[in-house]
């Protein structure tokens, strides 16, 4: 240090420190004793523990208290078996809800989806009807205009055509145009070929030809479907005067018969052919 300069004022700087430090334990060491707060200046507080008491003397230890004492609740631990059995039966039920819900779900979606089948059906017949009717008053208004003139006619005519043995003309003016058609005597010619099918014009057919050299008409009955095919031939029906030989080649002829198709007709229209056999052909 620059203020002490000679040894002896370096001695005198560590004897005073030293001294000090000494001073400064001795405080904290060997200091007064006392009590924070003092004995003297403190407040005696009895605090009772009972309900009642007797005398001016505290006790020197203070007894239990009269407190009531309340009964915890105690948790009741249950039957793990017990608690799965619980589970298992509410997820029963509620799985038997769930059943139930879909169950209903679908039988109403089922009876709806059948109410709206069934109103579907019957608006596609009451269509059909509607276009039915349609169709027969539009083909009753097309036949009165074609036979009008006939039911108004005043001539006198002593003809008639039928497979009755009664005079007349067979028929119904006001009847069904695909009606089953007759065979009558105004046949075919010699070696000819004739048909009869009401309400359908002829498309196509072929003549076969006869095995047995004969002569001789053969009346076939024709059964034809919507698309105009003859379905079924059978040979030999009234009107017929030749041999049953000639019956094969009539029938090949009525089955290569090919009409025009009308879906308006049966399913099923019954009509003729007629086939005239000569000699040698």
């Amino acid at each position: 240090m620059k203020y002490l300069k000679t040894k002896h004022e370096k001695n005198s700087a560590k004897i005073t420190t030293l001294i000090l430090l000494i001073l400064v334990l001795l405080i904290f060491i060997v200091g007064p004793q006392y009590i924070d707060p003092p004995e003297e200046y403190g407040v005696d507080v009895n605090f009772g523990t009972n309900n009642t008491g007797k005398g001016n003397r505290p006790l020197s230890k203070p007894i239990q208290a009269d407190i009531p004492i309340q009964a915890e609740p105690q948790m009741v631990e249950k039957n793990p078996a017990e608690n799965n059995k619980t589970l298992e039966k509410s997820e029963k039920v509620l799985t038997q809800d769930s059943e139930e819900a879909i169950a209903i779900k679908k039988k109403k979606t089922a009876e709806a989806k059948a109410k709206a089948e069934a109103e579907r059906a019957e608006r596609i017949k009451r269509e059909a009807e509607e276009i039915k009717k349609r169709e027969d008053a539009e083909k009753k208004k097309k036949l009165d205009n074609l036979i009008g003139g006939v039911k108004n006619s005043k001539g006198n005519d002593y003809g008639g055509k039928g497979d009755d043995n009664k005079p007349g003309n067979k028929g119904q003016l006001n009847g069904d145009p695909y009606a089953t058609s007759i065979f009558g005597d105004s046949g075919p010619g010699k070696d000819g070929v004739d048909f009869g099918l009401g309400g359908r014009d002829k498309v196509y057919s072929n003549k076969f030809e006869q095995d047995c050299n004969e002569e001789g008409l053969v009346v076939v009955e024709i059964r034809v479907n919507r698309n105009g095919k003859v379905v079924k031939a059978t040979p030999g029906i009234q009107g017929t005067n030749g041999t049953s030989c000639l019956f094969e080649a009539a029938k090949k002829t009525a089955l290569s018969f090919k009409f025009t198709p009308n879906q308006n007709a049966p399913d099923i229209q019954i009509g003729y052919v007629s086939v005239n056999f000569a000699l040698g052909q």
